[in-house]
C-alpha cells in the first residue's frame, strides 16, 4: 500500500496544480474515495495529479488495475464505467482487483482531437455509477483541455530546452552579451573557459576582451565589431587568442547588434566557440598539399605569397624564393582585372569562399579548377588541373547533343505525315548543331530536283540561302558534289576550299555570287535513301570559323540522313495507302439525286491519322413513290471489316427503303431484323429522314420531314427565319445490331420551303477532351450564322471550322435545301436528276 500511495504523491507534485484541483472535484463529485488524473505519452502512464484517503490507506494491487483500465478509455476514446471490477471482463487482473479496486469511473482528456489522458475515480467496493456522476466528470473532463495543454506543452518545452543545452555543451559554445550604454561586457562560463580567463581576473569590458586579442588582429576584429554596430547588423570574426597562461587559440565568434524602437544601437549579444583545432588541421594539410599534385599558395591580405607548394611554382613557372612575399598582381600579370582577380578581392572583402573554373593560356594552356578560401591573415588558393576532365565532359556533352539531335530529328520527322514538309524540317534540325547552314532537296516523281528547307545559324542570312537554294538547280554540272551524292548513293565531303568547288559546278551566275556571300569553306552533301532508293539530299555546309567536320559529326549527319530517307519514305507509302483507302472509300458512297427543287450536297472527310477505311456512310435516293430518302451512318470501329459491314448495310437499307417504299422506322426496324439473320456481326448507329410532300403541302408550301434515328446524332433544321431545331426524342432509340425486336420511335416535322436539313457523322462534332453535346451546340450556331451561305460553300464552311486538318475520325455530312417551289430551280442547285420513270 505503501509503495502505490508513494507513487502517487511523487506524480501529483509534478503536474499542474490546476490538475490537482480537478483530481479534488472528481471524488467529491462521485463520492469515490480515489481520483487521478492519468497522462500517456509515448505508451507509458504518468500520474499528473491524485486525490482521495491518507497516504497507506489505499490496498495494495490498485496501481495496476487502475492503469488498465485506464488503457480501455484511451484505447477506445470514450468512457468506461465498471460497477464490479472483479465480475467485469475487461479487467486484465480481476483477481488483484477483487482485492484492491472494486469500481472505476474514467473519461478521456483529449487535446487537438487525440485521446491524451484520463481522468478517473475509484474505490474498492463495487457500486453503481449514476448517470450524474458520469455527466458530471465528462465536464471536468472537458475543463481539464486547457491545464492539459500547459502540462504537455510545459514538458515539451523542457525537452526543447535540455536538447539546445546539450547540444550547446557538446559543440562547445559560449556566448557573449555587450550592454552599449553601461559598456558592462558578460562572458558565460564556456567563453571564459576558451579564452582562459577566470570570472574574477576577467574585465567585463571591451577593453579587457580586446587585451586578449593577438595584436595583428584587434584593428581587424574592433572594426568588425564597429560594423555591426553602425548597421545593427550581424557581426562575424575568426581571431587569435593569447591566453594568459601563454597559448594563442583560434576563436570563431558571430552575433548581432540590438537596436531600440528608434534605431539605436543597445547592446551586442552572440556565441563564440575554439576553432584551433581546425586550423591545426590546415597547417597540416598545407604541409601534405605541398607533396600533392594541386597547386596550392598562401597570400596575405595584400595578396603577397606567404607560402606556394611545389605544384604551384610548376604552375607559375617560378621558384619559391622568387614567389615568397612577392604580389600576386606583379609575379602573375595576367591575371589582373581578370576573374581571379575578382574573386581574390571578393573573397577578402565579404569572408566568402569562392570556386571557378579558369582557363590559363600560353604554354600552359589548360584548365583549372580553382577555390579561393579567406582566413584571419589573407587568402589561400588551390588550383586542380582539370584539363583531361573538361575535354572528357566536353566529349560526353557532344555526344549527348548528337543523341538530343537524333532524337528531336525522329521526332520531328515522324510527327506530321507529309514527307515533303516532315524532311523540309530538317534543315533547321541540324543548324547549328551540325553546320553553320543547310539545304535540304527532294526528288519529285519526274526525277527533277526540289530544294524544300533551308536554315543559316544567322537568322541574317537566311533569305540568302534560300536564293541560293532557288538558283543552284539551274545549270548543275556532273561534278556538282550534290549530282555526285544522288547519282552514286554515297556521301559527297569537299573539306576545304568549298567555296570554289561548288561554284566550278554551278551553272547560274547569281547562284554563284550567292555562294561567294555565304562562303562555305567546307561541304557535305549526303543522300537520303531508303530500300535502294535514292529520295532526296541533305547539303551541310560549315564557315571558315568553324572549319571542316569532325568524323563525330559526320557519323551524326549520316545518321540523321538515314532516319530522314526512311521517314520520308514511310511517308510516301502512308500517302500511298492513304490515297487508296480514300479512293475505295468513295467508292462505295453514290452521287446524290436532285429532285425537283430539292438540292443536295454530300461531303466525305476521311480520319487523317491512319490510312484506313472506315465505317461512316450517307445515301440518298428516291423512292418508288416519289419521296426522297437521305441517310448517314456510321459503323462502330475503324478497320477493314468496318467498311465491309458498312457496305452491306447501306445496300441493304436502301433495298429495303426501295423496294418496300416503308417508311423511317420501318426501315430500321427491318434493317435491324436482317442483321442477325445474315450473320453479320456488326453495331452501327443511323438516321434515316424521308422528304413528303403532298397536293395540301405543296399548295402551302410546306414539306413533312419524317425521321427515325438509331442512336446517331440528331439532325439539324435551318428554318427560313434563321431559328435551328433538332429532330430528336427525349429518350434515344438503340444502335442497330443490339436488339433486333426493338419497336424504332418515329417523328414528322413539317417545314417551309427555303429550309435546310443537315445530317453528319460523330466526327464532325466530337473531339478529344469535348462532348458531343459540346460539339452539336457549336454546330447549332454555326448553321445559323453560315445558313445563308450556298448549300455546297456552307458545307464546305463548316468541314473547315469544324474539323482540323489532321481529323481524328471519319467525317460524313449530307445537307438537304428545299427551294420554294413557286419559281425555277435555283441555278446553284444544280440540273434535275432523278430515276428513270419519276421524270
Amino acid at each position: 500500500m505503501a509503495a502505490w500511495a508513494e507513487r502517487s504523491d511523487d506524480r501529483a507534485t509534478a503536474g499542474a496544480p490546476g490538475l490537482g484541483r480537478l483530481a479534488d472535484l472528481a471524488t467529491r463529485l462521485t463520492g469515490a474515495p480515489w481520483a487521478q488524473v492519468h497522462l500517456v505519452r509515448d505508451g507509458v502512464h504518468e500520474v499528473a495529479a491524485s486525490a482521495g484517503t491518507p497516504t497507506g490507506v489505499a490496498p495494495s494491487g490498485a496501481e495496476p488495475v487502475v492503469d488498465a483500465l485506464c488503457d480501455l478509455v484511451v484505447l477506445h476514446g470514450r468512457v468506461v464505467a465498471v460497477g464490479d471490477v472483479a465480475a467485469d471482463p475487461r479487467s486484465s487482473e480481476p483477481h488483484a482487483a477483487s482485492a484492491a479496486v472494486g469500481a472505476y469511473l474514467g473519461v478521456p482528456l483529449a487535446q487537438e482531437g487525440r485521446t491524451r489522458g484520463v481522468l478517473c475515480a475509484f474505490g474498492p467496493v463495487p457500486r453503481t455509477w449514476q448517470d450524474h456522476e458520469v455527466e458530471a466528470l465528462g465536464h471536468l473532463a472537458a475543463s481539464a483541455s486547457a491545464e492539459l495543454a500547459l502540462v504537455l506543452s510545459a514538458d515539451e518545452g523542457e525537452r526543447s530546452r535540455l536538447r539546445v543545452q546539450l547540444a550547446v555543451d557538446a559543440a562547445g559554445v559560449g556566448s557573449f552579451d555587450w550592454d552599449l550604454a553601461t559598456g558592462e561586457l558578460e562572458w558565460d562560463a564556456r567563453l571564459l573557459e576558451v579564452f582562459g580567463v577566470e570570472r574574477e581576473a576577467f574585465g567585463g569590458t571591451i577593453e579587457a576582451f580586446s587585451s586578449y586579442l593577438h595584436p595583428d588582429d584587434r584593428d581587424r576584429v574592433s572594426a568588425a565589431l564597429q560594423h555591426s554596430i553602425d548597421t545593427c547588423g550581424e557581426y562575424e570574426a575568426e581571431y587569435r587568442v593569447v591566453r594568459p597562461g601563454g597559448g594563442v587559440r583560434w576563436v570563431q565568434a558571430r552575433g548581432r547588434t540590438l537596436c531600440d524602437q528608434e534605431g539605436r544601437p543597445v547592446r551586442v549579444v552572440g556565441a563564440a566557440y575554439d576553432t584551433t583545432q581546425v586550423h591545426e588541421g590546415e597547417a597540416r594539410v598545407a604541409r601534405v598539399l605541398d607533396s600533392m599534385s594541386a597547386a596550392f599558395a598562401s597570400l596575405d591580405d595584400s595578396f603577397r605569397f606567404t607560402y606556394v607548394n611545389a605544384a604551384a611554382e610548376r604552375l607559375l613557372g617560378r621558384t619559391r624564393t622568387e614567389l615568397i612575399g612577392g604580389s600576386l598582381w606583379e609575379l602573375v600579370p595576367g591575371a589582373v582585372g581578370g576573374e581571379l582577380e575578382r574573386r581574390c578581392r571578393g573573397a577578402l572583402a565579404s569572408g566568402n569562399p569562392a570556386a571557378f573554373e579558369a582557363h590559363r593560356p600560353g604554354p600552359v594552356d589548360g584548365w583549372y579548377e580553382v577555390r579561393v578560401w579567406p582566413s584571419p591573415g589573407g587568402l589561400s588558393i588551390s588550383s586542380l588541373d582539370i584539363t583531361e576532365r573538361r575535354r572528357a565532359q566536353e566529349s560526353a556533352d557532344a555526344a549527348a547533343a548528337r543523341l538530343g539531335l537524333l532524337a528531336r530529328t525522329t521526332e520531328q520527322l515522324t510527327e506530321v505525315l507529309d514527307g515533303r514538309t516532315a524532311v523540309a524540317r530538317l534543315a533547321a534540325l541540324v543548324v547549328p548543331a551540325l553546320a553553320d547552314w543547310s539545304v535540304v532537296s527532294l526528288v519529285e516523281d519526274g526525277g527533277a530536283l526540289r530544294d524544300v528547307g533551308w536554315a543559316h545559324r544567322d537568322p541574317g542570312r537566311v533569305p540568302l540561302v534560300e536564293r541560293y537554294a532557288a538558283r543552284r538547280a539551274h545549270g548543275l554540272t556532273g561534278a556538282a558534289p550534290l549530282l555526285r551524292a544522288l547519282a552514286t548513293g554515297e556521301p559527297q565531303l569537299v573539306p576545304a576550299d568549298a567555296t570554289a568547288v561548288v561554284q566550278a559546278a554551278l551553272g547560274d551566275d547569281q547562284a554563284r555570287r550567292l555562294v561567294a556571300e555565304l562562303a562555305p569553306e567546307a561541304c557535305c552533301v549526303l543522300p537520303l535513301t531508303a530500300h535502294g532508293t535514292t529520295l532526296g539530299a541533305l547539303s551541310l555546309f560549315w564557315g571558315q570559323q568553324r572549319g571542316a567536320p569532325g568524323a563525330e559529326d559526320l557519323a551524326t549527319a549520316r545518321e540523321v540522313a538515314s532516319r530522314a530517307g526512311t521517314a520520308l519514305e514511310n511517308a510516301r507509302l502512308y500517302e500511298r495507302q492513304r490515297q487508296l483507302a480514300e479512293e475505295l472509300q468513295r467508292s462505295l458512297l453514290t452521287a446524290p439525286p436532285e429532285p425537283d427543287h430539292v438540292e443536295v450536297a454530300v461531303r466525305y472527310l476521311p480520319a487523317g491519322v491512319a490510312a484506313q477505311v472506315g465505317g461512316d456512310w450517307y445515301d440518298a435516293f428516291v423512292q418508288p413513290d416519289g419521296a426522297t430518302v437521305v441517310v448517314i451512318g456510321d459503323v462502330v470501329g475503324h478497320d477493314t471489316a468496318a467498311a465491309a459491314a458498312m457496305g452491306q448495310l447501306r445496300g441493304l437499307l436502301r433495298g429495303i427503303a426501295y423496294t418496300t417504299g416503308a417508311r423511317p422506322a420501318e426501315v430500321l426496324e427491318r434493317l435491324d431484323a436482317a442483321i442477325p439473320g445474315l450473320l453479320i456481326s456488326t453495331t452501327a448507329t443511323a438516321a434515316v429522314l424521308r422528304l413528303e410532300q403532298g397536293a395540301q403541302e405543296r399548295a402551302e408550301g410546306t414539306t413533312a420531314l419524317r425521321w427515325s434515328s438509331a442512336g446517331h446524332p440528331p439532325p439539324l433544321v435551318l428554318h427560313p427565319d434563321g431559328s435551328v431545331v433538332a429532330l430528336e426524342v427525349d429518350e434515344p432509340d438503340l444502335l442497330l445490331g443490339i436488339d433486333p425486336s426493338v419497336v424504332r420511335q418515329e417523328g414528322v416535322e413539317l417545314v417551309e420551303r427555303g429550309s435546310t436539313v443537315l445530317l453528319c457523322t460523330d466526327g464532325l462534332v466530337e473531339r478529344r477532351g469535348q462532348s458531343i453535346d459540346v460539339g452539336l451546340d457549336r454546330l447549332r450556331r454555326l448553321l445559323a450564322e453560315r445558313g445563308h451561305l450556298p448549300l455546297q460553300d456552307l458545307c464546305d464552311q463548316l468541314l473547315s471550322e469544324l474539323v482540323s486538318t489532321q481529323p481524328e475520325d471519319d467525317v460524313a455530312l449530307v445537307a438537304v435545301r428545299l427551294h420554294p417551289q413557286d419559281r425555277p430551280r435555283p441555278p446553284e442547285a444544280g440540273p434535275r436528276v432523278v430515276p428513270p420513270g419519276l421524270a
